[in-house]
């Protein structure tokens, strides 16, 4: 059975104050988008469905080599049921198996934890299931609620949750895991009537829940892998993040780095064991605003 993704890649650089698409601010070294790729790929997916509108020449031109990469226009920007609602017709078309949904933003995932998730998704034989975290701070994020005996009831999004809800700490960091023929009726049946207007994919879950199919949401994402990039301040703080993965990758394989705060290393850069990397002390340079 085939395994597909949606990567959801065609917001703007808003907050960034950036004229560039947002899928293609790196971090490492690397576009976003290409870290969220290899992880669909890493996780066994076929084929990926990556939903571009702003900037989408851009980012075609960076990755238009990658044949398995299906482009699909989202000419509105009508929130994100509407992005995947834009592949309905390739899924109907090509597909027969499971589907990701992620987000093109989140360059933090990780292979594995998607097959984790897929591994309990089909072991459990569930119509949709979801990987959740929990946060110290859930502030932005949408809720997880669930019913007294621990099963799934629904997602809310912080701009909807009541006072109670905005204590719950797990929170629902956009990593689905759904069957593709699930995931259609789903779709048919999204509404906006919320306090944005928008159609949330996050209310694919409840749709399939009230029709009486089995939903999970499952544990599996770390705290630091949830941080999506929205700022330029969030950027540096995934970069960081990004960069301690990095350079505990090259010294598990045999390198020496004398200071890991006074070293930086691009991603997909290949070190040789025993390689010493000493530290290279540089003094700030000097801004001054002269009229």
């Amino acid at each position: 059975m085939s395994l597909t993704a949606i990567i959801l890649a065609a917001g703007k650089s808003t907050r960034m104050k950036s004229r560039r698409a947002k899928p293609l601010h790196e971090i490492c070294g690397k576009p976003m988008l290409d870290y969220v790729l290899q992880a669909c790929y890493g996780a066994g997916c076929n084929n990926v469905l990556v939903v571009v509108g702003h900037g989408k020449d851009e980012v075609i031109a960076q990755f238009g080599n990658d044949d398995r990469i299906v482009w699909i226009e989202q000419t509105e920007q009508l929130g994100t049921g509407h992005a995947a609602k834009m592949c309905e017709p390739w899924l109907r078309e090509h597909h027969r198996g499971d589907v990701f949904i992620l987000a093109g933003d989140g360059p933090l995932i990780r292979a594995e934890v998607l097959q984790t998730l897929h591994r309990v998704h089909r072991e459990d034989r569930a119509a949709a299931s979801m990987a959740t975290a929990i946060l110290d701070d859930p502030t932005g994020y949408g809720r997880i609620t669930r019913d007294s005996e621990g099963n799934f009831l629904a997602i809310v999004e912080q701009i909807d949750c009541t006072p109670e809800q905005r204590e719950i700490r797990e929170i629902f960091p956009s990593y689905y895991c759904i069957k593709g023929d699930e995931l259609l009726f789903a779709l048919s049946k999204l509404k906006n009537e919320n306090k944005k207007g928008e159609y949330y994919l996050t209310d694919v879950y409840t749709i399939l829940r009230a029709a009486g199919k089995k939903v999970l949401a499952v544990q599996a994402v770390g705290a630091e892998d949830v941080l999506s990039v929205n700022s330029r301040d969030q950027q540096a703080q995934v970069d960081a993040i990004m960069q301690d993965r990095i350079q505990h990758h090259h010294m598990a394989a045999g390198v020496t780095i004398v200071s890991t705060n006074n070293t930086y290393i691009e991603a997909g850069v290949n070190i040789d064991n025993d390689t010493v990397i000493q530290a290279l002390q540089l003094h700030r340079p000097r801004f001054e605003h002269r009229r």
